[in-house]
Parts: structure tokens; C-alpha cells; sequence
């Protein structure tokens, strides 16, 4: 199987076909950008540090019954996964209020949830990716009520087992953004990538944070925070 020709590159990878029409390879870059691509900027080694350790938690969560995209890593940087058809909703969960949640409803960042929260947004640039529910996704025809349920219940999934998984490692997950996508015969498989750039990470005594808020904050320290993660993750 051979990489062939280039099919899209977005703000963190690009992907490409390949000789097997059912397989891509996921090449990620060192790009980074926030509010809405209006921030702009390198994080230095991050391409390496998401490829790996979203390879390495995909294949957790496999052993754990959530069907992934991951098929074998290549090297560093790139990745086969299965070609899928990108389910255009955001999904993410939340355990402790942070972020756009904290501002939305004018909450402090920090509280934690007597139970997790699961909100959409629809996946479109143009539209900035509004919210939406259930019933706005099935009105627009972006997911059936039964690929609705199917994601939720595997998205739920992924919480329990994430949050267990980086417990151990001294980190809290406060929350994370999850793409599924459709393979061939219709079924949902989790998609995308799980990293510093799709999670908030809080290290558990100190609340430091190990992601990508340190850019989107100005807050400094972003390679290190990476790195950090990557050291907790591989022991490197």
C-alpha cells in the first residue's frame, strides 16, 4: 500500500489516498490555530505528539469496545486509518465546567459535574459550528436519531474509559471534542483524534494546564505542556 495522491488539508493534518481505496494516511502538521482560526501559529513537535498519543488511546479504547478509524501507525507523523465519511457534528464532553461552557453560562472554570455533559455542534467553518441538539441534526440530515444514540453511548464510553486511563497518570480530563465518521456499510466508528488539541488536560494537584489552552491563552509554556503529556502517556 502506497501513499497516492493528497485529498485535504485542514488547520492540523492532511490526508491521502492510497493504493487500497477502503484505507487514507493521516499526516499530522505542527500548525496550530484558535478562536475560530483568527490566532494563528507553530507549536513545535505537536504534528508527532498527537499522532502518537491518539494512535496509543485509539487502541486503548478498541480493547475497551469502541470501534476506532486506526489501523497502524507509519511513523512519527502519519498514520493509516479506515476511510470513513465524517459525521458532521462535534461531539463534546464535558466533566468540568471550562472554556466556551464556563462562558457561555457564566460560570467560574473548575466546577465539577455531578455527571457528565454531552453537547453538538454542527460541524460547518462558514457557520463557525453552532450548537445544536438531536432533533436539529435529524432535521438537517446530518444523523439519524439511531446514529444520534449510537455516538452518545459511544462517546460516553470513551469518557470512562479516558478519564480512568489519565487518572493513573496524575491528570484530570476536564473535557474533549470527538469526531465519528461512517465506514462503508453505514457503521459509526470513532474518528479523528484524541490529543492536547482536542482535550483539556489539568494536572491533577496543581490544575496546570497541559493543553492547548496554553495557546489558545497566550499562557506560555505550550511545547512543554506537549511534551508533558507525551511524557506521562509514553514515559519519555
Amino acid at each position: 500500500m502506497e501513499k497516492t495522491v493528497q485529498l485535504y488539508e485542514g488547520k492540523a493534518k492532511k490526508v491521502f489516498a492510497t493504493t487500497d481505496p477502503a484505507l487514507v494516511i493521516v499526516s499530522y502538521k505542527d500548525d496550530a490555530t484558535a478562536l475560530d482560526g483568527l490566532k494563528k501559529g507553530t507549536i513545535v513537535g505537536k504534528g508527532a505528539i498527537n499522532n502518537r498519543m491518539s494512535n496509543h488511546i485509539m487502541q486503548l479504547l478498541e480493547k475497551q469496545g469502541v470501534p476506532t478509524h486506526f489501523v497502524a501507525e507509519i511513523n512519527d507523523r502519519e498514520t493509516v486509518v479506515k476511510k470513513v465519511s465524517i459525521v458532521p457534528l462535534e461531539v463534546i464532553i464535558r466533566n468540568i465546567s471550562a472554556g466556551s461552557f464556563a462562558k457561555r453560562y457564566g460560570v467560574e472554570e473548575g466546577i465539577v459535574f455531578s455527571e457528565p455533559t454531552i453537547e453538538f455542534s454542527y460541524k460547518n467553518d462558514d457557520l463557525h459550528d453552532p450548537l445544536i441538539n438531536d432533533y436539529h441534526a435529524i432535521a438537517l440530515g446530518l444523523a439519524t436519531r439511531e446514529e444520534i444514540e449510537t455516538i452518545k453511548k459511544m462517546a460516553f464510553k470513551v469518557n470512562e474509559v479516558m478519564k480512568e486511563y489519565f487518572k493513573g497518570l496524575g491528570v484530570t480530563l476536564v473535557d474533549f471534542k470527538l469526531e465519528f465518521g461512517r465506514l462503508d456499510d453505514g457503521s459509526i466508528v470513532l474518528a479523528d483524534e484524541i490529543s492536547p488539541d482536542t482535550c483539556r488536560f489539568w494536572d491533577s494537584k496543581t490544575n496546570e494546564k497541559l493543553d492547548k489552552d496554553r495557546f489558545r491563552r497566550d499562557m506560555g509554556g505550550v511545547e512543554d505542556a506537549y511534551k508533558e503529556m507525551m511524557r506521562r502517556v509514553f514515559g519519555e
